[in-house]
């Protein structure tokens, strides 16, 4: 025997449905604002029967004026986060090669227009970008994919190991109002 359900009553809280708020323009663009001197440069990824292609960085489109002086690779694990960090002396030029990202920056620059102004960017091998990322603007990478991320980093300026210019946060601090949380879709 099935029993019919009881309406709740009319009397019961229930929250309101929250209507979606635009993220995009028709094109695709973002409409939230971004963090002053923020740059997104998409990178076509073009695709032949031979395999793909996809230019990261070139002298007919720069993306930053500062010369070419430094490139490295680092990766992220799946579920694993590398941040906080800032840099004083040099702007960081990034470019997610492979796997799912979320890049979160915030601006802890005063005298910039949007001191204290967090992003949430998503890269991803599907759509490529490169970014720049300012000076004293900390950032930290989330890899919310399931495979290893792979980034391609080219910063302003060479790595001196004997004095990096690197200075770092734990994941988890007060002096950054922002909270990495494994949110589920809805």
């Amino acid at each position: 025997m099935i029993a019919a359900a009881t309406p709740a009553p009319a009397t019961a809280l229930r929250p309101a449905p929250k209507k979606d708020r635009q993220t995009v323009t028709p094109d695709g663009v973002p409409v939230a604002p971004l963090i002053a001197g923020i740059v997104i440069q998409p990178s076509r990824t073009h695709a032949d029967d031979r395999g793909t292609l996809c230019e990261i960085y070139g002298p007919h489109r720069p993306p930053h004026p500062a010369p070419l002086v430094y490139v490295y690779q680092f990766t992220i694990r799946p579920g694993k986060i590398k941040g906080w960090h800032e840099h004083h002396l040099h702007d960081d030029r990034i470019f997610v090669s492979q796997g799912h990202v979320k890049v979160v920056l915030y601006d802890n620059r005063p005298d910039s227009p949007t001191y204290r102004m967090i992003n949430e960017v998503y890269q991803t091998e599907l759509d490529r970008t490169l970014i720049v990322i300012p000076a004293r603007v900390f950032h930290a990478y989330e890899n919310v994919g399931e495979t290893d991320a792979l980034f391609i980093s080219m910063p302003t300026r060479p790595y001196r190991h004997a004095d990096p210019d690197v200075f770092r946060l734990p994941v988890e601090t007060e002096q950054i109002p922002y909270k990495f949380t494994n949110r589920r879709g809805g």
